[in-house]
């Protein structure tokens, strides 16, 4: 399946401000780019970085006034959309390090408060068992509300609240898997059935051996969402980071499928 992705952002900044966007989306396994192209309006600086773990890449801009951004691409999706109830939970002691960090309680996902809460409503079920019945719980218990979260919203704000957005469900389905020893991960992500059309966040949950797409909001699968990028949680994934004052003018995403040739 091909992707195709339009994004626009018009963000004005009154003053110098060095700003982190990540809206390309990555060059890895299961996604080929077969076209890209982004302009940014002229700006004091622009340098390419890795993102994390190196799926993907950031751009540093330094810039003041206006900045419009365009990302036009074609991305084909190679990926199986496979259920993970019947994947094998790896052991702890042959984890890849890559996996290891996402064991581990962030900022937005405090799973070492839901070790009990994961034991007494999930203990009796194994590996990819697990997740799926994490995923359809948060499913069952969360209301999609547009708006109904804010930069502060954490898991443990999201559990006691019973609703959120996209990054809200993610959050709650990482750190339900961290507290059962299974590894997992937020992926910022382009799908063609986010409604309404955005940057969409998903989870990855480590499985078998490889990632996982997971999404408990049921708008994307592994077979037509492509990444852009990886991290703990939505702090390592931002499309834009400003690191000072702006203000947003304007922003548009649209993702379409389209057959291969």
């Amino acid at each position: 399946m091909n992707l195709l992705i339009s994004t626009q952002l018009d963000y004005w900044f009154e003053q110098p401000c060095d700003v982190l966007l990540q809206v390309e989306a990555a060059a890895i396994p299961g996604q080929t780019i077969e076209h890209a192209d982004i302009t940014v309006t002229p700006c004091e600086h622009f340098a390419r970085v890795p993102a994390q773990d190196g799926v993907g890449e950031r751009i540093w801009l330094r810039t003041q006034g206006q900045m419009l951004v365009s990302y036009e691409a074609t991305v084909s999706i190679k990926r199986a959309d496979g259920d993970c109830a019947g994947l094998p939970a790896v052991p702890l002691h042959l984890l890849p390090g890559e996996a290891v960090p996402y064991l581990l309680p962030s900022r937005y996902c405090q799973s070492n408060q839901f070790t009990d809460f994961a034991e007494a409503e999930f203990g009796v079920l194994d590996g990819g068992a697990k997740i799926a019945a994490m995923r359809d719980w948060i499913a069952g218990h969360l209301s999609y509300v547009p708006g109904s979260s804010n930069a502060d919203t954490t898991a443990i704000d999201t559990f006691h609240d019973g609703k959120g957005i996209c990054r809200d469900y993610a959050h709650l389905m990482i750190t339900l898997a961290r507290a059962a020893d299974i590894p997992a991960r937020i992926a910022s992500v382009y799908a063609p059935r986010v409604t309404p059309p955005d940057f969409h966040a998903v989870a990855e949950v480590f499985l078998g051996g490889n990632w996982h797409i997971v999404d408990a909001t049921g708008m994307a699968t592994g077979a037509d969402t492509a990444l852009i990028g990886i991290g703990r949680d939505i702090g390592d994934v931002a499309f834009l980071t400003a690191f000072g004052p702006l203000e947003m003018k304007g922003q548009t995403v649209s993702v379409k499928t389209m057959q291969p040739q």
